[in-house]
């Protein structure tokens, strides 16, 4: 079973590392993952061993809080929000607070420095008491609305288990202890008359530090809880699409229900201008769509009746009906929408990395904030600055930038993914897909457009091109051969009429014979001719020509000679060029795997300058072809229509799905394209490696930054060069750290794909 939770209480990588690591460790526990964005955790589990209540005491014994999913949200689906928003809005309140008595907190420690006015009866030794007692009412109601960094810091430290928070904790907690044991010390002072000891530690109140520290985390988290929130914007987008009502047919009549009481079957009446709210078939009348939303094509598309149309897609011009095949969760939007979802929650295993990093990271930090003070005591110098530098060594450590590194970058990619029509099923699979260097293609439906089309009509000049072709489509009209659709639609895309055919007859593995105003006429293969005693001599060189490209030649003649030939064939899509051209540009190897005849699949190779071609395969061969690319060391990429591909599919290190987003392509692909276009695979790379480039920025910063700030912060270049760092700009410059990894992570947002777009027709 996989069941969805939501966490609470988790701040950092440490924290999502230790409440994955706790139920990791559960007998039963499949697989377990923690999404410290959403605040969410994905369990697969075996129920036989384990249940979701134990799952959820085991998150709580950890020192987190833990609830199902399904049990925590009474929202419908259609009425979700950004998750992060209470958040925001939490984080924005707190900011405020913070900065509304650090200002007159800052201005009261260090005004005097610039010759700021200062109330007289807080300036003096006199005064010390009350001017440091001023500056602890300040501090206490930023510690106050950020409380719940003790909470948490010190209930994970207690569970041995210390994170971000539990660093944040320690550092202002002493700070700000410290701060209370100088008012004794002042206050001791002054009832001694030891004006000494009132100077020394009305100078070193440290209170400023530790609201400072809580101020700036603060309005760090704010900054990255901002940023993160656009980082979903791509769903809440989505969710937008879909209209809140539908206008049906019931008992004859036109009613208007909301979505969720929709069914399969019912008949829905689409105006123009409206979107359509599920999926389904038209039964009657035409329009054209715009899908725009849903697979990023910017003219509408033609509809009549027998097409389907997609839900939140919108009908611009005519008026039609339509019956609903699949409603609510099945329909095509909330598919993309659960796919979006589910692999902005998942981990690519460079992550895994960093929480792993993470999870040792702190508990070495405490450590290194402990020994450099101690040295530092032991060395000669004063309590104050062995304290101050313990308390920048935590500050600065905070790993908030190493958590944040890879997971803001993958929510980011996989909606920017969705924008574009290509849907991420997980994150592993957009990290894999950067390494590719084999990328197998599946030739119908793939590369080319997977239907026949007309590609040449050649009459002999007695006859005439129309000519031909309404003799052609007359005597096609009556056949069922596959080739024959090809024929009819260009007789009707060109306005040619039909006429009758008398005395029809199929031949078995040949043609067809008729009779057209008391003519016979004959159609079929080479063969036929020779039975009818046809010459084609004339015309022989052309049609083996016409063979070699990969076409099928469909030969016509009268009772006495040929007419002409029109050649058919399976055309390659107009993008299938341009994007073989992107993989060769990316250094992968471009190998076609098809059914057909070696000498079509040959043609195909040398139009996209393929650079090897299996043909003549069954679908069960095309597996055993990417495990034989895999097995030579390869990582391979399989691209096909998720139907008879499927087996390839799963076998191949990321499988793509192209085409419409078919229910065995969701299944079987990790990728799926919304649009029929092979251009966006190659854009799905591009797209991949722009991700984990951006990663790899983001990890760097946040372990450069961390190693040259500890270093600092514990005072090692105090003694030679007089450089130590103050807690305050500790904290400024792990929130800096934090928020230049989100905006960095930010950037993917002006991805573009090459020669998306403007490349197409």
């Amino acid at each position: 079973m996989k069941q969805k939770f939501n966490i609470e209480g988790m701040t950092c990588s440490a924290c999502s590392a230790r409440v994955e690591r706790v139920v990791g460790k559960l007998p039963g526990v499949l697989n377990v993952n923690v999404n410290l964005l959403s605040n969410s955790m994905t369990v697969e589990y075996d129920e036989k061993n384990l249940t979701k209540s134990q799952i959820i005491k085991a998150v709580e014994d950890a020192g987190y809080g833990a609830q199902a999913a399904a049990e925590s949200s009474s929202k419908p689906k259609e009425q979700k929000t950004n998750p992060l928003h209470d958040d925001i809005k939490a984080m924005s309140q707190r900011t405020i607070v913070s900065f509304a008595f650090l200002i007159p907190l800052m201005y009261l420690t260090m005004g005097h420095m610039i010759m700021l006015p200062i109330p007289h009866w807080l300036m003096g030794v006199e005064n010390a008491v009350s001017f440091a007692f001023a500056q602890l009412l300040l501090t206490l109601p930023i510690v106050y609305v950020n409380r719940k960094y003790y909470k948490a810091g010190f209930k994970t430290l207690f569970h041995g288990s210390p994170n971000m928070d539990s660093l944040i904790a320690i550092g202002s907690g002493a700070a700000f202890v410290y701060g209370v044991f100088a008012i004794f010390r002042i206050g001791y002072g002054l009832g001694h008359g030891d004006l000494e000891i009132v100077l020394k530690y009305a100078g070193d109140l440290y209170f400023e530090s530790a609201a400072m520290i809580l101020t700036l985390i603060t309005f760090g988290k704010f900054l990255e809880a901002k940023a993160k929130g656009k980082t979903s914007e791509a769903i809440s987008k989505l969710i937008s699409l879909a209209p809140k009502t539908a206008t049906v047919m019931r008992d004859g009549a036109e009613i208007e229900i909301p979505i969720e009481d929709m069914a399969v079957g019912d008949i829905v009446i689409v105006k123009p201008g409206q979107r359509i709210p599920v999926d389904g078939v038209i039964v009657e009348g035409s329009s054209a769509v715009d899908q725009s939303a849903l697979t990023g094509e910017s003219i509408p598309v033609e509809k009549n009746v027998g097409d389907k149309v997609m839900s939140a897609t919108i009908n611009k011009t005519g008026f039609f009906k339509f019956k609903a095949e699949k409603v609510g969760d099945d329909t095509t939007l909330a598919q993309i929408i659960r796919l979006v979802e589910e692999a902005s929650s998942s981990k690519a295993p460079i992550a895994k990395l960093a929480d792993k990093i993470s999870g040792v990271f702190v508990p070495i930090v405490i450590a290194i904030a402990a020994v450099s003070a101690a040295l530092w005591l032991v060395l000669g110098q004063s309590f104050e600055f062995a304290l101050s530098i313990g308390i920048s060594v935590l500050v600065i450590s905070c790993p908030c930038a190493l958590g944040l590194a890879t997971p803001v970058a993958i929510m980011v990619a996989t909606g920017k993914g969705a924008s574009n029509g290509i849907l991420i099923k997980s994150a592993e699979a957009l990290e894999t897909l950067h390494g590719i260097n084999v990328v197998v293609l599946d030739k119908t439906g793939t590369i080319t457009e997977g239907k026949p089309a007309v590609t040449d009509i050649i009459a002999q000049a007695s006859v005439g091109e129309d000519s031909l072709l309404e003799i052609a489509a007359s005597m096609e009209k009556l056949s069922e051969h596959p080739l024959s659709e090809a024929i009819i639609e260009k007789a009707n895309e060109k306005g040619i009429s039909f006429k009758d055919v008398k005395e029809f007859d199929a031949i078995s593995g040949r043609g067809i014979v008729g009779k057209i105003d008391g003519k016979e006429y004959v159609a079929g293969n080479l063969q036929l001719m020779h039975d009818k005693n046809i010459d084609v001599g004339a015309m022989q060189e052309v049609s083996d020509k016409l063979a070699q490209e990969g076409k099928t030649p469909l030969y016509f003649a009268d009772d006495k000679s040929l007419l002409g030939i029109i050649a058919v064939a399976d055309v390659i899509k107009p993008t299938s060029k341009q994007a073989t051209e992107q993989f060769k540009a990316m250094g992968i190897d471009v190998v076609m795997l098809t059914g057909d005849n070696k000498k079509t699949a040959e043609a195909i190779k040398d139009k996209l300058h393929i650079d090897r071609v299996v043909a003549e395969v069954l679908p069960q061969d095309k597996e055993k072809e990417i495990r034989s690319l895999q097995d030579g060391g390869k990582k391979v990429a399989m691209i096909g229509d998720g139907i008879n591909d499927a087996p390839a599919l799963t076998r191949a290190d990321v499988g793509i799905a192209i085409g419409a987003g078919t229910d065995v392509a969701i299944e079987s692909a990790d990728i799926v394209l919304i649009r029929n276009d092979l251009q966006d695979a190659a854009s799905a790379i591009q797209l991949s490696k722009a991700t984990i480039k951006n990663i790899k920025e983001n990890l760097f910063w946040a372990f450069f930054y961390n190693t040259l700030g500890i270093p600092l912060a514990a005072g090692v270049f105090f003694t030679a060069f007089g450089l130590k760092l103050s807690p305050m700009f500790g904290a400024a410059a792990m929130s800096a750290s934090s928020i230049f990894v989100v905006f960095n992570a930010l950037r993917l947002k002006l991805f573009k794909p090459k020669g998306e777009r403007g490349a197409r027709p």
